[in-house]
């Protein structure tokens, strides 16, 4: 919904086209019919932003397992299912790579039904297995981590292998625009910056109140608003705290920072460990974000603070030195070999 999905779909086709091969990028909104995409997004993004309880009964309904039967999002998906079988027809697709749990819903089920010739593969892009993204028509599923391919491989029987984290070369330790961020970051004062963020729409809860928690801790809040700019205003008024708009050298911010306050173990986390930053989970958003936060955290990836204290020790802890999580788990995995296997 956001960019995060986007953000992997586009760096899967460039590994792929680096591999010879070809890549087509298709929105699966944009192949719902009559605008019932764009609809859906406006309506994400406003519960996300406004009205955060409302999607977190939503994901409760829709996206975790329970006893009896359970709606979910096939439904939908399957009204996209006749232009994708054009735009795989049409472009003479060898296989067909879902990075957004509804394609991943409509690939299964075209593939379980017999109206897709080509093998289906799912990148899971959250940490959150929630049961949207599982469908046990789909050939492959490629998962951060291996303890994540492990889950999938018990709850559906069917092939899954970790693949990392599909980030771009350029999120990596010391990135070129590291030196001049930390230049503007840290001009006329000594306070380590924080990063505070809030994804590509600016989504969060209590921002300002975390902020200002940071600033008399002796950090420097720097807020990542996205593309919100409601968010940006009141933010800026914040003594102590550097609000931004949308950003596009993320490594070069992300590694002049001491660390990340993240609420969604989302694709920025994902960044910040790329390049060497120490990530902890705070407020999350409800649904995947509180799920993902607390997965990354059960695997040791990053901190969870459970309240305002806590994160403070934390921040204290991973900027003085102190032992952080240990990032082994995530690697740079290859993600074209097991595709090229699949179409083999």
């Amino acid at each position: 919904m956001g960019s995060g999905h986007d953000a992997v779909a586009h760096e899967l086709g460039r590994r792929l086209r680096a591999g010879g091969h070809e890549a087509v990028h298709r929105d699966v909104l944009e192949l719902l019919p009559a605008r019932v995409g764009t609809g859906l997004r406006a309506f994400y993004r406003a519960t996300i932003r406004h009205a955060p309880a409302l999607y977190g009964g939503i994901y409760a309904a829709f996206f975790r397992s329970g006893a009896g039967p359970r709606p979910g999002s096939a439904p939908l998906a399957a009204l996209a299912g006749d232009r994708l079988r054009a735009e795989v027809a049409g472009e003479r697709a060898d296989a067909v790579v879902a990075v957004f749990h509804l394609a991943a819903q409509l690939t299964g089920a075209m593939r379980a039904r017999g109206r897709m010739a080509v093998p289906s593969a799912v990148v899971i892009t959250d940490f959150a297995l929630h049961r949207q993204w599982l469908h046990r028509g789909n050939d492959l599923h490629l998962c951060l981590t291996p303890q994540l391919a492990g889950e999938v491989r018990h709850r559906l029987g069917r092939p899954a292998t970790a693949c990392g984290p599909l980030l771009a070369d350029r999120f990596r330790p010391h990135p070129a625009g590291e030196a001049s961020w930390r230049r503007r970051l840290t001009a006329g004062h000594g306070r380590e910056p924080v990063l505070l963020s809030a994804g590509a729409w600016g989504a969060g809860s209590r921002l300002g109140a975390t902020a200002r928690l940071l600033a008399g801790a002796g950090y420097l809040p720097v807020v990542l608003c996205g593309r919100n700019e409601r968010l940006r205003r009141p933010l800026s008024r914040v003594p102590g705290t550097l609000a931004l708009p949308w950003v596009d050298d993320m490594p070069g911010l992300l590694s002049a920072c001491a660390a990340v306050v993240d609420n969604a173990a989302g694709q920025t986390s994902l960044e910040a460990l790329a390049v060497g930053v120490p990530v902890v989970g705070y407020r999350p958003i409800p649904g995947h974000g509180a799920e993902g936060v607390r997965r990354m955290a059960a695997l040791g990836l990053t901190e969870h603070a459970a309240g305002p204290r806590q994160l403070v020790r934390y921040l204290d802890r991973l900027t003085s030195g102190g032992p952080e999580p240990d990032r082994r788990g995530l690697v740079r995995g290859d993600v074209v070999s097991p595709l090229e296997r699949l179409c083999s």
